[in-house]
């Protein structure tokens, strides 16, 4: 009698943001600043806002001072909710690190 629809479930799009890289001293978490501009809604003035985000990495690729992406997740611990999709642009800090310890394969750090 009452008929029954069944809907296939898709994916929903998932939330996207760029910032930059604040803190990397957990284990496999880089802690990422999200700058946003926004006008005052009685004064019009731009006022800039941020928010700092969780988020999973991995392979430990990203370094402090990177532009990343990254994208929402299930929760994946108690903070975090976000894992990194790719590195923007890398800093000028990092990038001079990456040299150094490719010269020097034979010292541990």
């Amino acid at each position: 009698m009452a008929e029954e629809t069944k809907t296939a479930k898709t994916p929903g799009q998932r939330k996207v943001v760029v910032g930059e890289v604040v803190s990397t001293k957990m284990a496999k978490t880089i802690v990422v600043e999200v700058n946003r501009q926004k006008a005052h809604p009685l004064y019009r003035r731009v006022v800039s806002r941020s928010k700092k985000f969780y988020a999973h990495d991995e392979e430990q690729t990203a370094r402090t001072g990177d532009y990343v992406r990254i994208e929402e997740t299930r929760p994946l611990s108690k903070l975090k909710r976000w894992k990194l999709k790719d590195i923007v642009k890398r800093s000028a800090l990092a990038a001079a690190t990456a040299a150094s310890e490719a010269a020097t394969p034979g010292k541990a750090v």
